[in-house]
């Protein structure tokens, strides 16, 4: 049975003291409220990981996870973030291609490849993400689209190595925009890409690989966006950012 998770995706918000306090709030309330066979993934900015380590402890239900890496292991990058970095620290995933990365970074299928590359070498699990724009949605062949980004990012991995990847469909289109992709388009896309998947790697290893909706999610929809048969939990944003409108969105994968 495939892994349930829910990463919370911060982006560029909280001060040291507000991170402090709510990783800390985030914690506690999974460890006292949270039942189910559901893992946790905390992505603060990179700047609070090492300290944030502190408060994840191996083992637990809360994972620790980067939003980016830089695609070499070392050199004169300046400013920038390598995997074996983030893995030194005990950072467990990485998010690589969100979408913010891919339009204002103008970040590649290619270059994420080799974030992948280096983020496996480097024993991190990516959170590998993909979705179209409302404009493809509308006028264009979104789906193949989309099946491109994984084609391009992932398919040259081995079964193996595939299946410590994590897929997040992030909608563009409904991410701080208001909108939402009801239930039945999530399920179609993930239904979609688990096909896709299967057609590479085979039925068991499109089975197994845990699909993360990425659009929007919060306390409100999650429960309806997650009973779907093809949605393994949920990249949260804005709604990673209240602890108590984060665990409700947990609960709701249990």
């Amino acid at each position: 049975m495939r892994k349930k998770i829910v990463a919370g995706n911060w982006k560029m918000n909280k001060t040291a003291e507000e991170a402090k306090a709510l990783l800390s709030e985030v914690i506690n309330m999974v460890k006292d409220e949270v039942t189910g066979d559901v893992e946790v993934v905390l992505c603060p900015p990179a700047l609070y990981l090492a300290s944030a380590r502190q408060y994840v402890t191996a083992g637990g239900k809360v994972s620790l996870g980067a939003q980016n890496c830089h695609e070499k292991a070392s050199g004169a990058y300046t400013g920038e973030i390598s995997a074996p970095m983030l893995q030194s620290i005990g950072v467990d995933y990485v998010i690589i291609g969100h979408s913010e990365r891919r339009q204002y970074f103008e970040e590649t299928n290619e270059q994420l490849a080799e974030k992948v590359n280096s983020a496996l070498e480097s024993g991190l699990k990516p959170i590998f993400c993909c979705g179209e724009s409302r404009d493809l949605r509308e006028n264009g062949d979104y789906i193949g689209f989309v099946k491109d980004q994984i084609t391009e990012g992932l398919f040259h991995l081995s079964s193996e190595s595939f299946a410590n990847v994590v897929i997040a469909y992030e909608p563009i289109w409904a991410i701080g925009t208001g909108l939402t992709a009801s239930s039945g388009q999530a399920q179609d896309m993930h239904f979609e890409l688990r096909q896709h998947i299967a057609g590479q790697y085979g039925d068991s290893v499109a089975q197994d690989t845990t699909i993360l909706y990425g659009g929007s999610a919060n306390a409100q929809n999650a429960a309806e966006l997650f009973s779907q048969p093809d949605v393994d939990g949920g990249l949260i944003g804005g709604a990673s950012l209240k602890a108590r409108d984060f665990l409700t969105v947990v609960k709701a994968a249990q």
